[in-house]
């Protein structure tokens, strides 16, 4: 499973300033202290800054996530690899790069696959668990925490509700938000059976002005990027944006089509396409109407889930879905502080709150608390200060205080050599690096100032070529197309070593598949189908021998371009493509032309700079026109490019532990679904029926080598549509003051699935 995390940029801002008043390590703790002993002495953690969604159920950020998960305990841990710890009460012992290590969790898991089809998942929880504030930890908050992400009215970042759970859909059916049934009967609603006129009226005259700011912020938005300047119609305008709409419509009238698009979900529709503030600030009485309303029949409880006893719970599937053990180890949610034990009822089918109301969970959105390490004490002035939970299962943390302080990436490496800050985890460019290097008197990236560790990131960089705007005479999924994408994707495929080992040197390597390196599915070069990403020629021949040196493969790689703009159905004479077929973009001089897109910052400063530069170079000895377009907004590529505007683009996914291919590949979704523009749009409108039954074939099976298998030949197919260049699989790295912790103590081996603070109750300060 991929996301892309192109838009994190648009979270970092503000200064270190006032967190460097608060943060340093000889500051005031949490807990009031005078910070003069080593005792009260506070680990400082320098982040990226937090939108203050503290919360197992709404946190949308990843700095946020990293808040709540201090506190926050799961139902189920996992090793070093990512793979689930199915013996957590009494341990598992795993090797890892030749040491053994052993993993607890809180709960034991036994699967069951059933002669009828449905699999059972049993969970046993210790009996000796508790939340930081003494409350013991039951069953009763587990099936809680699960019925919150069940809830009809749920609109949170987590997609436990979509599992195919026994009962699941009869409990979500027959409901509905107030907002999403206000929206879809419309104005002129003469219907007052699930509400009463004035509620309707009020509702309108509150969504109008809101609507017509959240489509102005949109206007203001595209004006400052500069895309409208050809017209000062709306329906221009918008068209920038992917949405098409009447000419002189108002911004009314433009809020209104896009939610139509939208199947009228006005949630998914204004957190997707904002542009300007969130649509709760724009609407302050939004949550009013976010109460579920019964719209016809629909289930008190979800049959799937079942309390065996006061510890142990069962969770039946009515299929076998191998993604699901991830979703299922959900963050055990204290039921007295995020519920309300007076609606509690589990006989009575009562879960901790009025079905379809989540007003109470909401409310604590900004103070977390669990079974976590560490306790949530406040937040302000930019920093999170967090106190030990004595009663950890693990055992009480060693360092009684940890503070999360806010900062801006160019900070975080010095803010560490400095003092403000013990832990950090800057980028792994070749700039920080040197940075690194220079801070220690070694000039090495472990040294009497900082100690380094790497680990590979959980994502990979890739160029995407959409398969809407690059293919012949508009049908994208012919061999024409194919062969037009593929001579595109060869140039920039044979351009990936020297660009890549420029930019980050030993920190990245040149990847051959869509997929990250750290997942188990990911091909290896030892297996005997391996191959080099679009190194072959059209008629299936290699493009390169092993004597090859550079220059002789660029030569090779250009001749391979030319065949493949041939079967494209291109004119090809003398090196020259000297004609275009239908439906293939050209400019004033008769040369094929393409933008591509990368967030350069308008300086080039990006790892796949160089694969452009030099495959434009190429590109224009054979008479093709590639447009390298910088962007210093990296927002407004991303914009650009989710609309369908941008024919090519620099992007990077970001990855989870198991690798289903549903949410980029699958034919639905890579074609925007019913969203256009939508969030799970990748944009390149892909439609294989072959890959689709891949793709859900392996989410059926539970064995990890016949899904291996089924991924491969996944990956083969996405391959051969040439719509994603693979291109790096770059290094993550985590900086530690040499002087002031103690690095025996910091969780050894760490990897991209077990973190820093994956063991965060170990560390002490020197």
């Amino acid at each position: 499973m991929k996301f892309n995390y192109s838009n994190i940029s648009k979270l970092l801002a503000g200064s270190l300033a006032a967190a460097m008043l608060v943060g340093c390590s000889g500051s005031t703790p949490a807990g009031g202290d005078t910070g003069s002993d080593e005792e009260n002495t506070p680990l400082v953690y320098s982040t990226n800054h937090f939108n203050g969604k503290f919360s197992p159920f709404f946190s949308e950020t990843a700095y946020d996530t990293d808040v709540y998960s201090m506190t926050a305990m799961s139902l189920l841990t996992s090793d070093r690899q990512g793979a689930i710890i199915m013996n957590g009460i009494e341990g598992e012992t795993i090797a890892y790069n030749g040491t053994d290590y052993t993993y607890y969790g809180p709960a034991d898991l036994k699967i069951t696959e059933n002669s009828d089809g449905t699999v059972d998942y049993d969970f046993k929880l210790r009996d000796d668990l508790v939340f930081s504030d003494g409350e013991k930890v039951t069953a009763d908050d587990v099936i809680f925490s699960m019925y919150v992400l069940a809830d009809p009215t749920y609109d949170g970042s987590s997609s436990f509700f979509a599992l195919p759970i026994v009962g699941m859909d009869e409990y979500r059916s027959g409901m509905a938000s107030l907002s999403a049934l206000l929206v879809a009967a419309g104005e002129d609603n003469t219907d007052f059976t699930l509400w009463d006129e004035d509620t309707q009226k009020k509702f309108w005259e509150e969504l109008k002005p809101a609507g017509e700011k959240f489509v102005q912020d949109i206007l203001d938005y595209l004006v400052a990027a500069g895309y409208n300047e050809e017209s000062d119609d709306i329906s221009v305008k918008m068209a920038n944006w992917g949405f098409e709409v009447p000419e002189g419509a108002s911004n009314f009238d433009v809020f209104m089509a896009m939610l139509a698009a939208y199947d009228y979900d006005l949630n998914s529709m204004t957190s997707t396409e904002a542009a300007g503030d969130a649509f709760s600030d724009i609407m302050p009485t939004y949550g009013d109407y976010a109460k579920g309303v019964q719209t016809g029949e629909s289930a008190s409880s979800i049959k799937g889930i079942t309390k065996v006893s006061d510890t142990e719970i069962n969770v039946k599937l009515s299929t076998v879905d191998a993604t699901a053990i991830y979703q299922l180890g959900v963050t055990i949610a204290p039921l007295h502080y995020y519920g309300e034990t007076a609606k509690y009822d589990y006989d009575n089918n009562k879960f901790g709150f009025d079905k379809g109301d989540l007003s109470h969970v909401k409310s604590v959105t900004t103070k977390p608390m669990g079974a976590g390490p560490y306790k949530f004490v406040k937040y302000e002035n930019g920093v999170v200060y967090f106190e030990a939970n004595e009663s950890y299962f693990k055992g009480a943390p060693k360092t009684k205080y940890v503070n999360f302080i806010e900062a801006n990436e160019p900070e975080f490496i010095s803010g560490v050599v400095t003092g403000t800050a013990d832990i950090s985890m800057p980028s792994f460019s070749g700039d920080k690096v040197k940075e690194i290097e220079q801070s220690n008197s070694n000039g090495e990236l472990t040294g009497d100032k900082l100690t380094t560790v790497t680990n590979d990131t959980l994502g990979y960089g890739y160029i995407g070529i959409g398969a809407d705007q690059v293919n012949v005479d508009g049908k994208r999924d012919s061999a024409e197309s194919k062969a037009l994408r593929k001579a595109f994707a060869t140039l920039f495929s044979v351009y990936r070593n020297v660009a890549i080992d420029s930019y980050y040197g030993e920190r990245a390597s040149v990847i051959n598949y869509p997929i990250s390196n750290t997942s188990w599915a990911a091909p290896q070069a030892t297996d005997p189908d391996y191959a080099v990403a679009f190194s072959k020629k059209v008629d299936g021949s290699e493009i390169y021998t092993s004597d090859m040196d550079e220059e002789a493969r660029y030569a090779a790689a250009k001749a391979a371009a030319l065949e493949y703009f041939a079967a494209a159905g291109c004119t090809v004479e003398d090196g020259k493509v000297t004609a275009a077929p239908a439906g293939v973009p050209t400019n004033k001089e008769g040369q094929i032309e393409y933008e591509v897109g990368i967030g350069g910052s308008g300086a080039g400063d990006h790892p796949s700079f160089m694969i452009l530069t030099l495959a434009k170079e190429a590109l224009a000895e054979m008479n093709v026109n590639l447009i390298v377009s910088d962007y210093s907004d990296w927002s407004e590529m991303q914009n650009k490019q989710k609309s369908r505007q941008l024919p090519m683009w620099c992007m990077a996914w970001s990855a989870t532990v198991d690798p289903d291919m549903y949410q980029i590949y699958y034919s639905d979704v890579a074609n925007g679904g019913k969203n256009p523009g939508g969030s799970n749009a990748s944009a390149y409108a892909i439609q294989d029926a072959d890959l689709d039954a891949l793709i859900m074939e392996a989410r059926k099976s539970l064995d990890q080598n016949y899904r291996k298998t089924l991924y491969k030949a996944a990956l083969d197919i996405v391959v051969d549509w040439a719509v994603e260049v693979p291109v790096y699989q770059r290094q993550d790295c985590t900086i530690f003051s040499t002087e002031r912790v103690n690095m025996d103590t910091v969780t050894p081996d760490i990897t991209t699935f077990y973190g820093w603070m994956s063991e965060i109750e170990n560390i002490e300060l020197n």
